[in-house]
């Protein structure tokens, strides 16, 4: 499917969609509890995946419009039954290769050709380390993985420079073994943020994450209890409207955004470091952006890696340079978003050139045009360029707009309604 965005003065309220990192942890928080209600959940492709995982696994999961109750398998899951499918959801899959180590037979996990492109050895190794058979198919660190289980705990040493999203798998898995487990991390842990919202998650189910100077301890023999778990609003996905308004406004307000774990919440200090027109009022969760002259900043990115593809958008308006830094990890997602960024911004006349590690945007030599772009199939992407498109002069073309029901389903309707001109076909 295609996006046609024509240049285009935004101006309106919308609501930030749930959380999709929150979605994802509170499904399979609720999967290793013995019932959990999760409230505001994403209905979207990804945590419908971790959904499906959970089921796999042994939990019953009911799904009803904005609420799901997991009647989950407390800390003991089955052997899988067939093939675990995680479509293109890597967290789905990091997340749920730690829990499927927790039953007593071999998983198979695997998803899209997409998700089978990426890496998962420090999190294969890690496990080895804990006493768990852990291997991919193809000896290349990527899916499809064989985990037999019988994790009962122990100390591990992983990389964390590749994906935080292995210690969150752990950690989940490791309070729920007999006897813990202990991770020291080597390097830079990237992505810290999205490790917090894990630590936020199982706390809210009763179950305490200590840091060391290290790394992580959990105690094992722990169980996940909670009543009810409440997804908050998605700041990756708020930065979509929230760039638009700063590029195309008018004034833009988008709501449910309040302060919590979320690293993405930055992307209000970014835009205002840029010289936008930006408030935001946590008490009521509410962030008002408006058009104004923007300048470039470095934007490190060790943290945020989402917020990539849209601080350059912002970087192809903004004058004098605009450089990411730290953002290497990015290169191991859906695509090479920062190859995929500086491609496909470079066809919009954008002057834009990867380094080993971002991407440095000249804005005072870019001149942002129409053209037909390819979304990679890559959710961010594709919501990136539409966000440039309202700057652009004439029409651009978005290829694989379906990619964004990953994410935000409402992505389409949510730009109509703040009055850009988007159309679709087939």
């Amino acid at each position: 499917m295609k996006l046609h965005v024509r240049s285009s003065k935004v101006e309106g309220r919308v609501s930030a969609p749930p959380s999709k990192s929150y979605t994802h942890r509170a499904l399979l928080a609720g999967a290793l509890s013995d019932s959990t209600r999760v409230l505001n959940p994403l209905d979207s492709a990804d945590p419908r995946a971790s959904a499906g995982a959970a089921e796999r696994l042994g939990a019953d999961v009911d799904w009803r419009d904005s609420v799901v109750d997991v009647d989950g398998f407390d800390g003991s899951p089955d052997t899988a039954d067939d093939v675990v499918d995680c479509g293109n959801s890597g967290t789905t899959l990091r997340l749920f290769t730690g829990a499927a180590a927790l039953a007593s037979g071999a998983t198979v996990l695997t998803g899209d050709s997409s998700l089978r492109s990426r890496p998962n050895q420090p999190l294969l190794d890690a496990l080895e380390q804990l006493g768990v058979d852990a291997w991919s198919t193809r000896d290349n660190g990527q899916a499809p993985l064989v985990v037999e289980g019988g994790l009962s705990g122990g100390e591990a040493s992983i990389d964390g420079s590749v994906s935080s999203q292995f210690v969150s798998s752990l950690l989940f898995a490791g309070a729920a073994s007999p006897e813990g487990v202990t991770l020291e991390i080597e390097g830079e842990l990237r992505s810290r943020p999205y490790v917090d919202m894990t630590v936020e998650v199982m706390e809210m189910m009763e179950v305490e994450v200590e840091e060391t100077m290290e790394g992580f301890h959990v105690a094992g023999g722990q169980r996940y209890r909670a009543d009810e778990v409440r997804v908050p609003g998605d700041f990756s996905s708020a930065s979509y409207p929230l760039a638009a308004g700063a590029v195309a406004g008018g004034s833009v307000t988008v709501q449910n955004l309040y302060p919590g774990a979320q690293g993405d919440t930055v992307f209000v200090d970014v835009l205002e470091r840029m010289g936008a027109d930006v408030s935001w009022d946590r008490d009521a969760g509410v962030v008002d952006v408006g058009a104004s002259s923007l300048s470039g900043v470095e934007f490190d990115a060790g943290d945020n890696p989402d917020l990539v593809p849209t601080v350059a958008v912002l970087g192809a308006v903004a004058s004098g340079e605009t450089r990411v830094v730290e953002a290497e990890h990015l290169r191991f997602k859906e695509t090479d978003r920062l190859e995929a960024t500086s491609t496909e911004l470079g066809k919009m006349g954008v002057e834009v050139r990867e380094t080993d590690d971002g991407l440095v945007v000249d804005g005072d030599a870019s001149s942002l045009e129409g053209a037909e772009v390819d979304g990679r199939h890559d959710h961010r992407i594709v919501m990136a360029l539409a966000v440039a498109a309202l700057a652009a002069e004439g029409e651009t073309v978005i290829d694989t707009l379906e990619s964004t029901e990953v994410s935000y389903p409402g992505f389409v309707e949510d730009m109509k309604a703040l009055g850009a001109d988007v159309s679709t076909s087939g």
